[in-house]
């Protein structure tokens, strides 16, 4: 068969039936990265040996193996197998679907209810699977790309057991790529060299799925050498895949793991991996404008006065991203995140008012002293609001020795600035008041 008969061979199965699909683990041995689920002493295999399965959400990443599990598990149980994606259902038709799973388990025949990317079904559609699940009518199994904690109802939730598929390591791409071209080979007759294998595991973003389209799409348009192989270089990728998007869902679990990743690497003042992190949640497509207001944010909890600047410049970020929206607005944000993982860090101010609503949530006297009350009517102030009050102003380095705290409340110390950055002069300054104050040094202030 000449190259082009054998891409249209390719292009014309590909729409039918994907090589992914054709690829499609036939017996758990085939399942790769699940042996603590699917092999020899796996949970699910010492179910099936009891020969009972209980229902069961499977959680973990795309293209892990989650819905070719649950057909394998629906195979071994010899089940009447329903299926539904979480887009699909609906209560009537799920009550429907639920309606004939009775009549099939009257009849003796255990019902496997699949329900794929289940954490797409609201509320009532989910609470429409109690009933069946409390009477034994289905055998659950649901798949989700999302922690079941956040995007199942704790109703649902106690009546399945949760497993975690682990994400597919490089070991397992290999394999699984090593067996994608022998099957070709060996069914096909099509013989491919592969020296672009690197970039296609990278590509491929840990998503076997991804990984088999990939190849398939590259085949469709690699040149065949005079050997008869087809040969798959860095530019053959590069003609069938325009960009390499990252695995990011702005909505998603992904979402709040990168946005977190993020955070911290600008809080451990590493300014390469932040970048790297704000690359993927803008070519993601997360919003700048969120990305802006969490610097924003950080630049209190995490930098606070040990640079002052630190805010204000956040807060330019968010207006001049506002203003002037993507793509320059990555230039802006870019240069904000850089220099806020590159200032020195305090949480001081963080600390300080977490700790003084933690006292008011106890209960701590909140009454105003009269010399610190607002003498607003000349009424106000013959009762006594105001008087006593000593005006800082009037003090030499504007600072008086006066009880600010509420009444029948001791003095106690919140802010306490570290020694980073501009917040060592209000340490230093701060102790010089604590000394006259409290009549103590630093180390003994109340």
């Amino acid at each position: 068969m000449g190259n082009g008969a054998q891409q249209q061979k390719l292009l014309a199965a590909a729409p039918e039936q994907p090589l992914a699909e054709r690829l499609r683990p036939r017996s758990f041995e085939e399942v790769l990265g699940q042996e603590h689920l699917v092999g020899p002493h796996g949970v699910f295999r010492s179910f099936l040996r009891q020969g009972t399965f209980p229902s069961v959400i499977l959680w973990g990443p795309p293209g892990t193996g989650k819905t070719t599990i649950a057909r394998l598990i629906g195979e071994a149980l010899r089940a009447e197998w329903l299926e539904l994606a979480g887009t699909e259902v609906g209560v009537a038709a799920l009550r429907a679907l639920l309606r004939r799973a009775q009549l099939v388990r009257a009849r003796g025949r255990a019902v496997v209810l699949f329900i794929d990317e289940i954490h797409r079904c609201t509320r009532p559609q989910q609470d429409a699977l109690l009933k069946a699940l409390e009477e034994g009518t289905v055998t659950l199994i649901g798949t989700t790309t999302e922690p079941p904690g956040f995007v199942l109802s704790p109703a649902l939730l106690s009546r399945c057991r949760v497993y975690q598929l682990r994400a597919l390591q490089e070991e397992h791409l290999r394999q699984l790529l090593q067996r994608a071209l022998e099957w070709l080979r060996t069914q096909e007759g099509i013989r491919v060299r592969l020296e672009a294998e690197a970039e296609l595991l990278r590509l491929s973003g840990a998503d076997a799925r991804v990984l088999l389209s990939l190849l398939e799409a590259a085949l469709s348009v690699a040149e065949r050498s005079e050997e008869g192989e087809y040969c798959i270089r860095a530019q053959t990728l590069q003609a069938v895949v325009a960009q390499a998007l990252p695995q990011y869902d702005a909505h998603g679990q992904r979402h709040y793991d990168v946005v977190s990743a993020f955070i911290k690497s600008v809080r451990g003042s590493d300014p390469d991996a932040a970048l790297l992190w704000l690359a993927v949640m803008l070519e993601g497509g997360e919003d700048p404008r969120f990305i802006a207001r969490r610097l924003i944010l950080l630049a209190s909890e995490d930098i606070g006065n040990a640079d002052p600047h630190a805010l204000p410049l956040a807060v330019a970020a968010l207006q001049a991203v506002e203003r002037i929206g993507m793509p320059e607005a990555r230039i802006v944000l870019a240069q904000v995140t850089a220099y806020l993982a590159c200032c020195p860090k305090s949480n001081a101010a963080y600390r300080a008012i977490e700790a003084a609503i933690a006292d008011v949530r106890s209960g701590i006297g909140t009454t105003v002293p009269l010399h610190l009350r607002n003498a607003a009517t000349p009424f106000l102030a013959q009762l006594g609001y105001g008087q006593g009050y000593q005006y800082p102003h009037d003090a030499p380095e504007h600072f008086v020795l006066q009880q600010y705290f509420p009444e029948g409340v001791a003095a106690r110390v919140y802010y306490m600035p570290t020694e980073q950055g501009a917040e060592a002069v209000l340490r230093e300054r701060l102790r010089r008041w604590w000394a006259e104050r409290y009549g103590k040094g630093e180390q003994q202030n109340p």
